[in-house]
């Protein structure tokens, strides 16, 4: 096992390791569009005609918008520190701990409210799918801003060496 040699990649291996732009189909763009924008629409049904006094409405409404915002900040963070960006030990501990409060609140807040448990429940499914697809639809939006750069990166690196051949 450790006594074998290192050979170099074939052909077909090189071919594999080399890393291509990821271009998502349009099909995976309207989905993902299509489910972040359909639990926004149930999340925020459910919170207008969520019972109660308007005061209750007014913490789910920003706790809703509170979670979701953070969901976009963690997104950033994880993959800025995934491709080696420098940050700074406090902002890590900052991010983590809005995206806990955020959510624990917001937890701690549904389940507290004096509303019916199928009213709960639903509430609640539709703020974790909310949050779920926010974290796709970062994602995408990362990847596809990652390739419009690298794809501008290379037309101008392309437009120098032609430039510098003339």
């Amino acid at each position: 096992m450790f006594n074998t040699r290192l050979t170099p990649p074939t052909r077909t291996q090189a071919l594999q390791m080399t890393q291509f732009p990821r271009r998502d189909t349009r099909a995976w763009r309207f989905q993902v569009w299509a489910s972040f924008g359909i639990a926004a629409l149930l999340a925020g049904t459910g919170l207008a005609w969520l019972p109660g006094q308007f005061i209750e409405q007014a913490f789910m409404v920003m706790g809703y918008v509170f979670s979701l915002s953070t969901v976009f900040v963690v997104s950033k963070h994880v993959r800025d520190r995934a491709a080696g960006l420098d940050q700074t030990p406090m902002w890590g501990l900052l991010v983590w701990a809005a995206f806990a409060l955020a959510v624990g609140l917001t937890g701690w807040g549904l389940w507290q409210m004096a509303i019916d448990p199928p009213y709960k429940a639903y509430l609640m499914v539709c703020w974790l799918f909310m949050l779920s697809t926010a974290f796709t639809l970062a994602k995408m939006l990362r990847d596809a801003h990652e390739d419009t750069a690298s794809s501008l990166a290379q037309a101008l690196a392309q437009s120098v060496a032609q430039r510098q051949e003339v």
